[in-house]
């Protein structure tokens, strides 16, 4: 029988792609995003598909959004069993402009040049409450669905730069390793009440969200995408479909006794020294 998956961010790439796969397994699938005209989209495509989905408008970062987004969800699918916190993302003004800082850069007045002492306290703030604080107020709220109950679980997307973060980008790299925290820590307090918790650790996949950060207009690979792919032992991007079988095995019966793990799914970037 189907299971009810609750998927925050279901209307990007990474999630929708998560999405369609979930409901070839039978389950039904409820897409949050704060875009519900994307959610929609992909609810669409998945009933087209002869898969079940709805999509519904969600801020992860307003209770009453949630608490509106449940009532949808339990009125047409029934008990969240499975939920899939998805949302996050990066923002320019938690970036520093370069990897290292150099003496030169505190003379350096170009417009939107950022060193780190130039980075602004609430672009850090948007980006750690949108991967944390939009990783637990979902669950505070989908949570309540499944204590005591069989088969329920969460799985949270942190990223290879909470084992060791990247340069340029320390809010998204703090944030990231508080998911992977906190996925540990939810996993202790709710092992007693048959909630698992685990993670997803994505590398680096080419999204609309870093497209322009790797890529050139003409496909090339920018200087940090090549230093990325020269870091990858594998010598590529991933690709939306290489989070399949890590999330299906999580979201599934083969997983009931794994609970608390962050799985990398990066193609080595994380256990390469570069050397």
């Amino acid at each position: 029988m189907g299971k009810t998956i609750v998927i925050t961010g279901a209307g990007g790439v990474l999630c929708s792609t998560m999405a369609e796969a979930l409901a070839k397994e039978g389950h039904n699938i409820a897409l949050l995003d704060l875009n519900k005209e994307a959610a929609v989209a992909v609810a669409e495509k998945v009933n087209k598909n002869g898969g079940s989905a709805i999509g519904v408008k969600a801020n992860v970062l307003e209770k009453d959004s949630l608490l509106q987004a449940k009532e949808e969800v339990n009125s047409a699918f029934g008990k969240c069993d499975i939920l899939v916190n998805g949302a996050g993302g990066n923002h320019p003004l938690g970036t520093t402009s370069n990897p290292f800082l150099q003496l030169e850069d505190l003379a350096n007045n170009d417009e939107g040049f950022k060193t780190f002492f130039d980075l602004d306290p609430q672009g850090i703030q948007f980006v750690f409450n949108l991967n944390f604080i939009g990783t637990l107020l979902p669950t505070q709220i989908f949570a309540q669905d499944m204590v005591g109950r069989e088969g329920c679980s969460i799985l949270n997307i942190s990223s290879m730069n909470a084992f060791t973060p990247l340069t340029k980008i320390p809010a998204y790299s703090g944030a990231k390793a508080a998911v992977s925290n906190f996925t540990q820590w939810l996993a202790v307090h709710f092992s007693k009440v048959n909630i698992r918790v685990n993670a997803l650790a994505p590398g680096f996949f080419l999204t609309e969200q870093n497209r322009t950060l790797l890529t050139n207009s003409d496909g090339s690979l920018t200087p940090r995408g090549n230093q990325i792919i020269e870091q990858t032992p594998m010598g590529k991007f991933g690709e939306p479909e290489d989070l399949i079988g890590t999330t299906l095995w999580l979201c599934g019966e083969g997983s009931s006794f794994v609970t608390g793990v962050v799985i990398p799914i990066d193609g080595g970037f994380s256990a390469y020294s570069g050397v």
